[in-house]
């Protein structure tokens, strides 16, 4: 893997672990079922998302 890739790779990560957390904090202050069940997803989707870009390096 090239240096540039590795950096698109560790930005990519950054990113993908920021929107998993911002959604955790979203699922932990909403009331409503149905937003908070699709934050939920959201969280699932972002984590495997990074593990995702984790298993490239």
């Amino acid at each position: 893997m090239s240096p540039k890739e590795l950096l698109y790779v560790e930005d990519a990560l950054g990113h993908a672990q920021f929107m998993e957390i911002q959604c955790r904090e979203a699922v932990s202050q909403l009331q409503d079922p149905a937003l908070k069940e699709q934050a939920q997803t959201l969280v699932r989707n972002n984590h495997r998302l990074f593990q995702q870009f984790y298993n490239l390096v």
